[in-house]
């Protein structure tokens, strides 16, 4: 699979799954845009990763619910790489906080939302444009968007459930331009998110009820999204791909 002198854009880029799939476009030979928000240290490490083997990227600090964050982060791509973007990797996202209906106000369900939902249209609204022919998205909804979540998660489940959907929309529009949309749907894998809102004993007992025994590896799920941006998954659009282990069929 062979990205070379493709521009890819990667939010949340900075750490865990987003990291991953930062390191695997590069090494297919993509040049790879950054953006992080809060991992800055982790997001330039990761850059020196890409460049000390030969690839090329930068890394761009901004809020991705933030419209002109994200106009900041176009524009530092095309002075980076040019004014083209053939691949768009939605990894943002997030939890932020276990809360029941009775604990939620109307703020935290804002913000999971914006997190989760928005920050997949305004980078779509931004990036669009600069895509043509051949070019892809991949959006990241997760398995809670699938089955409602955890304790506590109902809103983060609403926001991915809305991915898987968007994911769909955009596809029925964008086809026709021959640009791809597809999602990623993860199920427990080990990173700091579950190191963050998930028990041990949680992720043993769901690591253990999985088919395969285990939690899955950030590289795993980079591999698939590394997968769908290529020439190689040129007839999937509007998919979203269950990486769970076999713990849960849609």
């Amino acid at each position: 699979m062979k990205l070379t002198n493709k521009v890819a854009i990667v939010t949340g880029g900075g750490r865990d799954i987003g990291k991953a799939v930062s390191l695997k476009l590069a090494a297919a030979g993509a040049k790879v845009v950054l953006n992080y928000f809060g991992s800055a240290e982790s997001a330039t490490h990761t850059v020196d990763e890409i460049t000390s083997n030969g690839g090329e990227a930068i890394a761009v600090k901004g809020d991705m619910t933030k419209s002109e964050d994200v106009a900041l982060l176009i524009e530092a791509s095309k002075k980076a790489f040019g004014n083209e973007v053939h691949i768009l990797v939605n990894v943002v996202g997030g939890l932020v906080a276990r809360k029941t209906l009775e604990e939620m106000d109307e703020a935290f369900w804002d913000g999971v939302i914006n997190l989760n939902l928005k920050t997949v249209f305004l980078l779509a609204k931004h990036v669009v444009p600069l895509m043509s022919k051949g070019a892809t998205i991949v959006n990241f909804s997760s398995q809670a968007g699938r089955d409602g979540g955890g304790p506590g998660a109902s809103a983060y489940a609403t926001g991915k459930g809305a991915v898987t959907t968007f994911t769909r929309g955009l596809a029925k529009e964008l086809g026709p331009k021959g640009i791809r949309v597809n999602a990623v749907c993860p199920g427990m894998i080990a990173t700091t998110f579950h190191d963050t809102f998930t028990k041990p004993e949680v992720r043993t007992n769901v690591a253990n009820s999985t088919p395969l025994r285990r939690q899955g590896e950030a590289n795993e799920v980079a591999d698939l999204v590394v997968y769908l941006a290529s020439d190689e998954a040129s007839f999937i659009t509007g998919a979203n791909i269950d990486i769970n282990g076999g713990t849960y069929f849609s």
